[in-house]
């Protein structure tokens, strides 16, 4: 073999080997987040030097006054929004914080946060330029998600004339963030579990939130059932 083929031979052998050390250290990274799991004790360690008792008393009780029901974007984050800690709120979150009747997760959140947990206010928040919201509206296949999307689509044609009447894209976008919202809550309020709940006596309040990204503010869409009598006749159970 000719001394410039053996450096080629070996350069290769060489490369190949750092890559295969690369691609184990990516792998080592893809498996075990090191980073995350840093992070957490970090976070662990500031909560008790805070509060030393904080975890203890959390683990032997979860007495949230309240359910959020939400958007899944990474952006909106139930605790840190409210500046609340752990186990003052119990969350269910899907794209587009969506109430569908079909929805045994959901309903199973709500079943449990009200008949169990005792919340006093369930509160469903959605977010201007929701993702779901700007798909729902963009006529592009996105597959499974379409589906999921039809909900909010409804909620279009129920609001149509009101919407299209708006001068601009991103009005029309925003005004329908806010009428899912106030969708959603007439879903809760529709459901069983909250009708019982009223009817057996429980004090019992669905809100209507929307989140603004660009700057952090909650705003209260003015929309918050508390009876079976502020719901219509024809979605009453009793």
């Amino acid at each position: 073999m000719l001394q410039s083929d053996l450096g080629v031979c070996l350069t290769w052998k060489h490369k190949r080997k750092t890559l295969h050390c690369d691609t184990s250290r990516n792998l080592a990274i893809m498996k075990f987040l090191k980073n995350l799991f840093d992070s957490n004790k970090v976070w662990a360690a500031n909560i008790k030097e805070a509060d030393p008792e904080f975890f203890t008393k959390l683990a032997n009780q979860q007495r949230p006054d309240y359910l959020w029901i939400g958007c899944a974007d990474s952006r909106v984050p139930a605790n840190e929004i409210l500046n609340i800690m752990p186990g003052e709120i119990f969350v269910h979150r899907n794209i587009a914080n969506v109430v569908v009747h079909t929805d045994l997760n959901c309903l199973s959140v709500i079943q449990y946060a009200v008949d169990v947990l005792k919340v006093r206010h369930i509160i469903v928040c959605g977010h201007y330029n929701c993702g779901g919201i700007n798909a729902a509206m963009d006529n592009s296949e996105h597959g499974l998600i379409d589906n999921w999307l039809r909900h909010i689509k409804d909620v279009y044609r129920f609001h149509k004339k009101q919407i299209d009447a708006m001068d601009n894209e991103k009005d029309k976008l925003d005004l329908l963030c806010e009428l899912n919202v106030i969708e959603q809550v007439a879903n809760v309020c529709h459901t069983t579990i909250v009708q019982n709940a009223w009817a057996s006596g429980q004090e019992l309040a669905v809100h209507g939130w929307i989140y603004r990204v660009s700057d952090g503010i909650l705003r209260d869409l003015d929309v918050c059932t508390t009876g079976i009598h502020e719901i219509a006749k024809i979605h009453r159970i009793a």
